[in-house]
């Protein structure tokens, strides 16, 4: 089943309740839709993983919850630009110290959880490329990043926590730009621990000798890209 009854509020249509068809619908009924429900699954709406992948695509972020379908609503601005700033820096890094690849809202697949999450933000070391597919990685990443919206709060602290730790993701970033916080936690003995920051720093372990000032992240304008490479190559 895919078709959904809600009232959502289109461009061409006041506020109405009527069935939306997933499959055919333009991407701005389904990004009012996303808003509409704030992260939870589009009611009435069952798909396979088969008909999932199908139906998914890059310009819409999506993820699969054992049948369910979550469509994610679109990001601020400031959430835009502070994850273009991390996965640049983060890009640039990987790619001069020859570590591996950087891929940004790509979907990854939990097949044992029957999951297709969609991360910010993730790394996949340079022996592990060969899990890559055209469309998703088959598998946890090394690394992956939240950047925490007003609707993913629950998913990406709760959910995507269990998930992720129970898939074998190495390390876990939470960004958080409203409450300004980052969170980093390690995979230890199969269970995410917290990673405190020494003297302001946080410290990645999976990268090696890459760190970051977390108050660096709320800075208007962030800082450049080039500087913090500088500062890094520096330590």
């Amino acid at each position: 089943m895919t078709t959904a009854s809600l009232p959502i509020q289109t461009k061409r249509a006041s506020r109405q309740r009527r069935p939306v068809d997933i499959w055919h619908s333009e991407p701005e009924d389904l990004y009012a839709l996303a808003e509409q429900l704030r992260g939870r699954p589009v009611p009435g709406v069952r798909m396979t993983e088969a008909q999932f992948e199908q139906w998914s695509d890059e310009d819409l972020r999506a993820e699969w919850v054992d049948g369910e379908i979550i469509i994610m609503a679109p990001v601020s601005d400031t959430h835009d630009d502070l994850n273009n700033w991390f996965s640049t820096l983060l890009r640039m890094y990987v790619e001069e110290h020859d570590l591996g690849i950087i891929r940004t809202n790509m979907n990854l697949r939990f097949s044992t959880q029957r999951r297709w999450r969609c991360p910010d933000l993730f790394f996949i070391a340079r022996d592990r490329q060969h899990l890559m597919h055209p469309t998703y990685f088959d598998g946890a990443p090394d690394l992956a990043i939240e950047f925490v919206s007003p609707d993913s709060q629950s998913r990406d602290r709760r959910d995507k926590f269990k998930e992720y730790e129970k898939a074998g993701v190495r390390e876990y970033w939470i960004i958080d730009p409203l409450s300004k916080t980052v969170e980093l936690y390690r995979l230890e003995r199969k269970r995410f621990q917290a990673v405190e920051d020494a003297n302001g720093i946080l410290a990645s372990s999976v990268l090696p000798k890459f760190r970051i000032k977390p108050e660096q992240l709320w800075r208007k304008p962030l800082p450049k890209v080039s500087t913090v490479l500088r500062q890094l190559a520096q330590k």
